[in-house]
């Protein structure tokens, strides 16, 4: 059986709950064609998530990589198509605000996922759920992550690796007051959708 490492994280900032640990709580488990889905959950921790991530993947030895986060305020399920190399912004889960900081000294600028995201657009409009390949994942601590997945993916050169924000549950959104929000079975089913795609893609 070949294996889907698949990561969502923790609460953070203003966000007292995070839905993509549900999806992960979700799928853990979940066999989708050949694959199995281990799911497991994140830190925001800017020093620490690196070393969970690689953590993880010790422990799983995925053949696909994807991780999930929150992107409170937006209304569709957006694969990211980039990562920077770059950590930057709002402090993380311990305080802790890196500046203009590099994720890895020496590394490339960039790098842009593999995952087949214009086949999970495609996929989930048809399936009537709202949905755009975004061009930003930011420089928080999503990026950092894809970041440090996608290198790891480079490196060992047949892995598939990359990113989709989510937006909030009803639950979040009625907590938060000021985004909207998805019912959370909805934002499973549209994970599983894209995990679906990314096995076809793998398996044509």
């Amino acid at each position: 059986m070949k294996k889907i490492l698949l990561t969502g994280f923790e609460p953070f900032l203003d966000f007292k709950l995070n839905p993509t640990m549900q999806i992960v709580e979700a799928l853990n488990e979940k066999v989708i064609e050949d694959y199995e889905i281990y799911g497991r959950i994140m830190k925001v921790d800017f020093n620490e998530s690196s070393k969970q991530l690689k953590g993880y993947i010790h422990e799983v030895q995925p053949d696909i990589i994807i991780s999930l986060g929150l992107a409170g305020g937006r209304f569709k399920i957006t694969p990211e198509r980039i990562a920077i190399n770059i950590k930057d912004g709002e402090p993380d889960n311990n305080g802790f605000a890196p500046i203009d900081a590099k994720i890895q000294e020496d590394s490339v600028d960039a790098y842009l996922t593999n995952l087949p995201i214009r086949q999970m657009v495609d996929r989930l409009k048809k399936e009537g759920y709202p949905a755009e390949i975004s061009n930003t994942a930011g420089t928080y601590l999503c990026n950092n992550i894809m970041y440090e997945g996608l290198a790891y993916a480079t490196q060992q050169g047949n892995l598939l690796a990359g990113f989709i924000h989510i937006p909030a549950s009803f639950e979040l959104a009625i907590q938060h007051g000021k985004i909207p929000g998805w019912n959370i079975r909805d934002l499973i089913n549209a994970v599983e959708l894209c995990i679906e795609e990314t096995v076809s893609a793998v398996n044509d």
